[in-house]
């Protein structure tokens, strides 16, 4: 019987905001015939994200590509691993003799270091191993010495976790992100200048141990043998990277980690004008402190539909593709904050778009 070579992963790691979709839709379009099954951990029980990675050609039928995207709904994959990533990597494990690659993108929040220390589990470590863990570097966030693109929205987000009592979680959690790289991306390089990556470059590199590679990216377009292939086998070495977060995963105590203080809800709306709905989200996000926005929105007389992501009160907007011709062209959208009201939300959107 022939032996089946272990599955290799790549880890997607970084702030919200630092680009770890657009890398992975960038990775999936130039897939050149690699099957590859993609675990997206995002907030939400809709995965927008999951959709969005749907929609990439990875040489698949619309039902293989279903098949191949796992949504995990938790806002911490770092603390779900006993309950909902051993089960999907069970799976993907019964599976790949059919498969070539695994991508995971981790959530903004997500610490590394436990979910690759996970692929040390007997069941998992025969069969998969981790080719590497990628880190995301937001490069204008981090030349302004935020780390973020919104730092306050993310370290109140870090608040909330009752285990984490430290003086500055930002860095921390940036700085343990970037522990555990094999390969560190210096993503929206072309938004600064020469001057200001090259402190960048050295600022991430105070962090990192000799051997990791670090590039520079313009919206993670970068060649797939520069992000597959690494061969790192990072559940080797990963107990020995030093992380500021290590005593909080000694033991058995995940499920004492609490992110319940954290809504995700989600509304359907009529069709809107574009500057309307940006407008209106936009407003709602200031009054209400909401930290995303993920969605699809339908314009009038436009046979496309909207892809709109919100990171704060930024928008990134585009028509990804035509509606179908049986599909309700309704807006959908989740969004995620901390204590929100969906009737009073949505009571307000629909209210300025009627204006």
């Amino acid at each position: 019987m022939k032996t089946l070579a272990k599955l290799p992963v790549t880890i997607v790691t970084g702030f919200l905001g630092s680009g770890k979709t657009t890398l992975l839709r960038h990775m999936l379009d130039n897939a050149q015939g690699r099957r590859i099954a993609v675990i997206v951990n995002e907030f939400g029980e809709l995965g927008i994200d999951g959709e969005i990675l749907k929609q990439c050609s990875i040489g698949c039928t619309e039902e293989e590509a279903n098949g191949r995207v796992y949504e995990l709904a938790n806002g911490c994959l770092c603390c779900t691993v006993q309950e909902e990533f051993f089960p999907v990597m069970r799976e993907l494990v019964a599976r790949r003799g059919d498969l070539d690659h695994i991508l995971i993108e981790t959530s903004g929040l997500a610490l590394p270091k436990p979910l690759v220390q996970a692929f040390q589990w007997p069941e998992i470590r025969s069969a998969c191993t981790v080719d590497a863990v990628i880190t995301v570097v937001d490069s204008p966030a981090v030349a302004a010495g935020t780390f973020a693109a919104f730092p306050d929205q993310v370290d109140a987000q870090r608040k909330l976790d009752p285990n984490l009592d430290h003086e500055s979680p930002l860095h921390e959690l940036f700085a343990d992100q970037l522990s555990s790289a094999d390969l560190v991306i210096l993503n929206k390089a072309d938004l600064i200048s020469p001057e200001d990556l090259a402190k960048v470059r050295l600022e991430v590199a105070e962090e990192l141990p000799p051997a990791v590679k670090v590039i520079e990216a313009s919206s993670g377009r970068l060649p797939l043998d520069v992000l597959l292939g690494l061969g790192a086998g990072s559940e080797e070495h990963i107990d020995s990277r030093h992380s500021h977060h290590d005593h909080h995963h000694d033991g058995d105590d995940h499920d004492d980690h609490d992110h319940d203080a954290f809504d995700s809800i989600s509304i359907e709306l009529p069709q809107a004008e574009e500057s309307l709905l940006l407008d209106a989200l936009t407003q709602l996000v200031i009054k209400h402190g909401i930290l995303r926005v993920k969605g699809f929105a339908a314009i009038p007389n436009k046979p496309m539909r909207l892809l709109i992501q919100g990171v704060g009160t930024r928008f990134d907007k585009h028509f990804d593709r035509q509606w179908g011709a049986d599909e309700a062209r309704t807006t959908r959208l989740v969004l995620i904050g901390q204590e929100l009201d969906a009737a009073l939300l949505e009571a307000q959107l629909r209210a300025a778009l009627s204006v």
